[in-house]
This record gives structure tokens, sequence and C-alpha cells, in this order.
């Protein structure tokens, strides 16, 4: 779908998209979501106080996804295949500032060390490297130096799935808040809804020793999407969030 198209397409949003014009493209393909329902007691502790965690029924939820970025690119210039295109890990869980809803990250992965400086010299996210590999029917990462694995076998059904409340809550996000130093930062988002396809997990193979007080056991919940047109704006700072 061309852009102006995406741009037209907001009635799934829960506000507006910006009245300024967008910086970023980016497509985020073939994504794997792993959700945990957490203890909020124990989420706090990787959280910035001036971020309210979201939650539903009253439990918060963490998230990791797995997925490609392709075509990333500023405004008004071509994407660089050497930079632009990489497969991503982020662990994500839900907040709200600013009257909005949104994800902040807990950890960001990707396969490219120039993409990760890239990123975090333009976004201020913390974007580090890590050894990733995918094919059709699995997903691979190893981090020597935090001794983190991920490994993930599954197969898609071709048919799409219609979505749950919580998979809409889950996934249908248009924020993301992350703490710079000491600021907090705010990223407008927009892309249509997420599509959603059936997945078969063979294996799930998560192994992240400083997250382990957090996520334990088997995913409470697994889906996948064969991705979005992302546009993004520059980053916002905040000086007060009220909640």
């Amino acid at each position: 779908m061309n852009i102006e198209n995406i741009l037209r397409s907001t009635d799934h949003r829960p506000w507006p998209i910006p009245a300024n014009s967008w910086s970023y493209y980016q497509e985020w393909n073939n994504a794997i979501f792993l959700h945990w329902e957490v203890e909020l007691s124990e989420l706090k502790k990787y959280v910035p106080k001036e971020l309210q965690i979201d939650t539903l029924q009253g439990k918060p939820w963490v998230s990791v996804v797995a997925f490609t970025m392709e075509k990333i690119r500023p405004k008004n210039l071509p994407y660089f295949n050497p930079i632009s295109n990489f497969h991503e890990i982020n662990i994500r869980t839900y907040v709200k500032a600013n009257g909005k809803t949104g994800v902040y990250f807990l950890s960001i992965e990707a396969a490219k060390r120039l993409s990760c400086l890239v990123a975090r010299k333009i976004s201020k996210l913390p974007y580090r490297y890590s050894k990733i590999k995918r094919s059709h029917n699995s997903f691979e990462s190893h981090n020597k130096q935090h001794n983190e694995n991920l490994k993930i076998n599954f197969s898609i059904e071709k048919k799409q799935v219609e979505k749950t409340s919580l998979d809409s809550w889950l996934t249908e996000r248009y924020a993301l808040f992350q703490k710079h130093k000491n600021q907090i930062n705010e990223f407008e988002i927009h892309h249509l809804a997420w599509p959603s396809n059936a997945i078969k997990t063979y294996v799930i193979d998560f192994n992240y020793p400083r997250f382990d007080t957090l996520l334990n056991g088997e995913p409470h919940k697994i889906s996948y999407s064969k991705g979005v047109q992302v546009l993004s704006w520059r980053e916002k700072h905040l000086k007060r969030i009220p909640y």
C-alpha cells in the first residue's frame, strides 16, 4: 500500500496522527510475538518511575517480538540495504504517558553492528548487536556478552485469524516511550492494524538470565503477523509525565 493510503487509514487508531509530517519509513515483517502475563511488582524493577505501567484486567504483560526490519529510511531518501535491512528482537512492555498508551523497550537487539550504531545515534534507543539468523520456519539468536539465547521453530498457517481484544491490546500501539539519560522521549508511529495468522510452535527456547524472575515458563500467548508498513515521527521530549 502506498504511503498516502496508509496516512488516510486512521479509524483503528486511539488518537489522531500528528499534524506535522512523518520522518522515517520502515517495515516490520514476519513478526513472531511471544507474550507473558507478569507480576506487577517484578515489572516495576525494569520500568522508569516516570512511566505508568499499563494493565489489562489488572495484569501487565511483557512481549518478545522477533521480526525482520526492512527498508528503514528517512523521508525523501532511499533505503540502504547494509543498514536498512536486519533481523531484530525486542522485549517490550506496555505503558501510559502523556495521555497515550504505548510501549517501553526492556531490550533491543539487531543482527548488524552498523545498524545498531546508526539506530542508537539517531533514535537514542538502546540497540545492541546479537548474532541472529532466521529461515522460513526458525528464528535463532545468541548474545555471547550477556549469555542470552532465543530459538523458535515454527510453522505458519496461511489463513488469517480474527484478533481477540487481547491481541489488539498487545499489538495496536501507536507510541513508544523510552528513557535516555534523564529524559523521557516519546515517538509517534502509524501503521495499519496488524494482520494475524495462526502459528504452530515446535520449539521455544528463551534463555535471558537477566529476565529470569520476570519471564517464567512458556509464553501465555503466541501470535504471528506477516507485518506492517510503518511511519514514524521524530522524538518529542516530555518535560512532565502526568498520570
